[in-house]
């Protein structure tokens, strides 16, 4: 049965040229925006209402990067350099990973994130079939895919090429369309060529865009020069992988020659700034990359590397770290860092449909409470959305048109049982 019903008084972040924010009215039809604007639309006087005063509607923001079922491992593994973080710590205890621990793991993730605004991510990991099962289950908006590491015997290599190819078969378009899915071999340096060129001929095959991990760090960079004799983007664009729509995760270490490549062929970046920072990766041009018309957008990573999933620290930290590392304070201005988080989200992951508050849109967007000493006085709500807000800010939730957190509660998960199960995953990874 459909259902219509309206937001009146409320404040919408709009980001339109010009305006970037409107007081007035927004209509939902079932899963659909269909207006929004200064004046109750026409006719509509009579719908069922509700009443948006002191709350701030934003479009729900938007995570371009992570791995969800690493919230288990958050605080594992703290202060240390990239490499030896994954093998000393990460993989060995991933490598002792069930589908139970996918599920509890990405559970916590998803609860963290719902509270805190994220009505999409992308997920890049194993054991999917269990990521993709809590998306449903929590009525959160996904870009789901099988990563695949390619260090392994070609038997092996063949075994995961075949799992991504069934999961993505499998949930493209499932729970109503809130999952989509991508193909992803995990990064130029831990998978040869011929392994990547695969997943280049899959997403050919299943029409889906491809993401990987690319120049997180500079010794990364260097291992691919010392196996291949050129840079990432360079050996990418050789195997093929961006005849493909792509995104590429961190583009942290890039040469001008690299962000001319991504540009030309329409690659998107998934900018990491906690993560990045937290490991000493470095900081990406993102400036640089947007001047040459570089869509970038935002990720936590895994929370096992932020340690957090929280999007609006992402967006602030966009909107601060290339302020301080150019001197320029112009750099990444509010707008653009909300951006960032949003609109550009949308775009990077291949979303048509989300990321903005505007008729014909997906109704996937998050209320926040501005009745708090920190949003007063009522000068610019971009920018305290930026600068002052936080996760305990989000009042409400809703995705798909649904709501899903109501009053600063998940109504679609069992938060007290996710806590404790996560818990046990973890002493039952340590006992393993």
């Amino acid at each position: 049965m459909s259902r219509k019903w309206l937001i009146k008084n409320g404040t919408f972040v709009v980001l339109e040229p010009g305006q970037s924010v409107i007081k007035g009215y927004m209509l939902i039809e079932d899963d659909v925006i269909k207006y929004v604007g200064e004046s109750c639309p026409e006719g509509e006087e009579e719908t069922e209402a509700f009443d948006g005063s002191g709350l701030l509607f934003s479009p729900g923001l938007i995570n371009t990067h992570g791995h969800a079922a690493m919230s288990l491992l958050r605080g594992y593994g703290d202060d240390m350099e990239l490499q030896t973080w994954l093998q000393e710590k990460m993989w060995p205890m991933e490598a002792k990973f069930t589908s139970n621990d996918v599920y509890w793991g990405t559970s916590l993730s998803v609860l963290e994130m719902l509270k805190g605004g994220t009505t999409t991510f992308l997920d890049m990991y194993d054991h999917m079939d269990q990521v993709a099962k809590v998306v449903q289950e929590s009525g959160m908006r996904a870009v789901l895919m099988r990563g695949a590491i390619g260090l392994c015997p070609e038997d092996v290599q063949q075994m995961k090429l075949e799992e991504a190819v069934q999961f993505a078969k499998d949930w493209h378009g499932q729970a109503d369309g809130r999952i989509t899915t991508m193909m992803s071999p995990h990064s130029p340096y831990t998978c040869p060529p011929a392994f990547i060129e695969k997943f280049v001929q899959a997403a050919h095959d299943l029409d889906l865009p491809l993401h990987t991990h690319m120049s997180e760090t500079a010794a990364e960079v260097q291992q691919n020069i010392n196996d291949y004799g050129t840079r990432p983007a360079i050996h990418l664009e050789k195997l093929g992988f961006f005849s493909r729509p792509s995104i590429v995760a961190h583009g942290v270490h890039l040469t001008d020659e690299e962000i001319e490549i991504l540009a030309r062929n329409k690659v998107a970046v998934s900018h990491n700034p906690g993560s990045n920072l937290k490991l000493a990766s470095g900081v990406a041009r993102v400036m640089d990359l947007q001047k040459a018309g570089v869509v970038v957008s935002l990720g936590t990573d895994g929370a096992a590397s932020n340690n957090n999933l929280d999007m609006f620290e992402e967006v602030r930290l966009a909107a601060l770290i290339h302020k301080g590392v150019s001197g320029d304070p112009t750099a990444v201005p509010a707008d653009e860092a909300l951006k960032m988080g949003t609109i550009y989200g949308a775009q990077s992951v291949y979303l048509q449909n989300t990321g903005r508050l505007a008729a014909g849109m997906k109704a996937d967007f998050i209320a926040l409470d501005t009745d708090q000493a920190h949003f007063v006085p009522y000068t610019d709500f971009i920018s305290h959305m930026v600068y002052s807000a936080g996760p305990k800010d989000v009042k409400h939730v809703w995705v798909n048109g649904a709501q899903v957190v109501k009053n600063g509660s998940c109504i679609t998960m069992d938060e007290e049982r996710i806590r404790r199960e996560a818990q046990a995953c973890f002493e039952g990874l340590l006992s393993r």
